[in-house]
């Protein structure tokens, strides 16, 4: 079981102030996810990486050449527009 010690010293790393109640329940969640991590060293190590999950292939579309949007129709629906170019609000 993690120690009181380390869960407030993992408190002072993350800079959050436990109450007492809150450092047990931190101690029982935290011996929980080092439980799971025992687990999962328990996995054979010979395997090979899995990059997905399910076996697909390129699931992009083919590139079309296709004509673009005039520099009118773009601006069409501009709030903001300023000789030919969109225009945002100034920030500071």
């Amino acid at each position: 079981m993690i120690s009181d010690e380390d869960v407030k010293h993992l408190g002072w790393l993350s800079r959050v102030e436990l109450e007492k109640e809150d450092s047990e329940k931190f101690a029982r969640e935290l011996d929980r996810i080092l439980d799971y991590f025992t687990i999962l060293d328990a996995v054979e190590s010979d395997l090979s990486p899995l990059h997905h999950v399910l076996e697909l292939s390129n699931v992009f579309r083919d590139d079309v050449v296709a004509d673009s949007l005039t520099a009118e129709e773009a601006l069409s629906n501009a709030k903001l527009q300023e000789n030919g170019y969109f225009r945002a609000p100034r920030i500071l």
